[in-house]
């Protein structure tokens, strides 16, 4: 049986789906894959709940945080103050799971943390798209440097396999292209737009209320948030180092009813794509409306779900579509990587 010692930062809702997920899948994971994922250290915002011999108690400290108390008071393993910085630079372990939440301005606290584990020969598994996204050339460099992995299939659209079918299922063909619907805001959006003729801003009133937008939904119908997941997935399966700035990015804010009518009237359905495309070495990476054909494999993605299409040259086109979009979603994507970091490693 292979351990691996894991300490996990951020205790938000993807943090406890987590411990609570890796708690009822234990025996499972052990059985079926020969691994034994000890949690030997939650941190917070107050500080953390660390055990530096056996693992923690995992359900004890979810009924814990259930009262609303903070991991940093968990008795006989609360320690207030410390950061996550200092957990991972003192302790014993094997994986970081990030999962504090993402900010786009600095990369922090994240940023922090990715360092201080590579720079220990920690493994990482992450959520926060953040400091992936700022700062992917240096945690490239430095975990090749270090002799680390980074995986990061919940920050790719979570539970939607983008990269797994990328990486694994289409090992040894050349991808030639790539297009995703990324983002479950927008596409609920452009769907009630379509299905229902409702008004964009009834549509996105109502996916706030359904806790699928943000109360400041910019990052999604903006398209940064595919942006990102696209920025993500190119810089994997292409092997390359993008900038920020070479995608080019057109959100859903300019969309109008008669945009929805017209592509309607011609057999086509409009939706928020991120595509990435090889011609002669080149890769060109935009996200826009498109308006595409009814028998597209991405047209019949409908409300929070989401896709992605890979056009290859020896195994044709493969999508994927669905994906549970939600905490869960997000850490049984942890919990698959946390799986394939003990079966393969990416460069």
């Amino acid at each position: 049986m292979l351990t691996k010692r894991l300490i996990l930062c951020g205790f938000g809702k993807v943090g406890k789906a987590f411990a609570t997920l890796l708690t009822e899948r234990k025996h499972q994971v052990g059985q079926k894959y020969g691994l034994n994922l000890e949690l030997t250290a939650v941190v917070d915002i107050g500080g953390a709940a660390v055990s530096k011999q056996d693992a923690l108690p995992v359900n004890k400290l979810l009924s814990h945080a259930e009262k609303g108390s903070p991991v940093e008071t968990f008795a006989g393993y609360g320690i207030p103050g410390i950061s996550g910085t200092e957990v991972i630079s003192n302790l014993k372990a094997d994986v970081l799971v990030e999962t504090t939440p993402t900010n786009l301005i600095d990369g922090q606290p994240g940023w922090g943390h990715m360092q201080a584990a590579l720079e220990r020969g920690i493994d990482i598994v992450s959520a926060n798209k953040g400091p992936l996204v700022l700062y992917y050339r240096e945690l490239h460099e430095l975990a090749k440097a270090k002799g680390c992995h980074i995986f990061m299939s919940a920050a790719t659209a979570a539970a939607l396999p983008t990269l797994d079918v990328g990486m694994l299922c289409l090992a040894g063909s050349q991808v030639i292209s790539m297009e995703g619907i990324l983002t479950g805001t927008t596409n609920y959006i452009l769907t009630r737009m379509h299905e229902d003729k409702c008004a964009y801003a009834i549509a996105l009133r109502e996916a706030q209320e359904l806790g699928i937008a943000e109360t400041d939904p910019s990052l999604d119908v903006e398209g940064l948030d595919t942006r990102n997941k696209l920025f993500l997935i190119a810089n994997r399966i292409f092997e390359k180092i993008f900038d920020l700035e070479d995608l080019k990015v057109t959100g859903i804010t300019g969309i109008l009813p008669e945009d929805i009518e017209k592509a309607s009237s011609d057999s086509k359905v409009i939706k928020l794509v991120g595509t990435a495309h090889l011609e002669k070495g080149t890769v060109t990476l935009k996200v826009e409306p498109q308006a595409l054909e009814l028998d597209h494999p991405l047209a019949a993605v409908n409300y929070s779900e989401k896709g992605i299409c890979y056009l290859t040259d020896t195994m044709g086109r493969i999508t994927v579509i669905g994906g549970k979009s939600s905490p869960v979603g997000a850490a049984a994507a942890l919990i698959k990587d946390l799986i394939h970091s003990s079966l393969f490693s990416p460069p």
